[in-house]
């Protein structure tokens, strides 16, 4: 089995988590497909690309550079499956091959959770809140400035998890 080592993409490594490398065969041909769990920030980065160019450094020190398109797959970790048609498949004899009739997928999912990759790269998201204070309290809150209030609510919110546990 042919394992990755490093992927970049664009020009920039990105971290995976997991990762599987095979040919896929179907009535239209054969596909190199490289299935990833990486970071939601990098899910959110990539998701809105057609097409990526990417470096593939393998185990055994093989490079593979290739034009990829994008896919994501949605529901159970962040996932990216990228691909491209393959016309010459002799470089790749050792590859896994998957067909389109088989039942066998890799599952890259196991044995990693949200929780492991979030304390990699924890996504960070704008919310905003409708709240009904006092007015002294309003008055209070808009002359704080943003990165402070960030941080103090951020605190607050894992100070009341830590409280409420139980």
């Amino acid at each position: 089995m042919v394992s990755v080592k490093k992927v970049i993409i664009d020009g920039e490594s990105i971290h995976v988590f997991k990762s599987a490398i095979y040919l896929f065969e179907s009535s239209t041909g054969i596909t190199l497909e490289l299935d990833l769990i990486v970071s939601e920030v990098t899910v959110k980065k990539y998701k809105k690309m057609e097409n990526i160019i990417i470096e593939i450094e393998l185990e055994d020190g093989r490079i593979i550079n290739s034009i990829m398109h994008v896919k994501v797959f949605s529901g159970g970790l962040p996932q990216l499956n990228l691909f491209c048609e393959l016309d010459d498949i002799q470089e790749y004899e050792d590859f896994d091959k998957v067909n389109e009739n088989d039942a066998w997928f890799p599952n890259i999912e196991e044995g990693i959770t949200l929780e492991e990759i979030r304390k990699v790269e924890m996504p960070i998201e704008e919310v905003s809140l409708k709240l009904k204070l006092p007015i002294d309290q309003v008055e209070w809150l808009k002359s704080q400035k943003k990165g402070p209030l960030n941080e103090m609510i951020k605190e607050w919110i894992e100070e009341f998890r830590k409280v409420n546990k139980s």
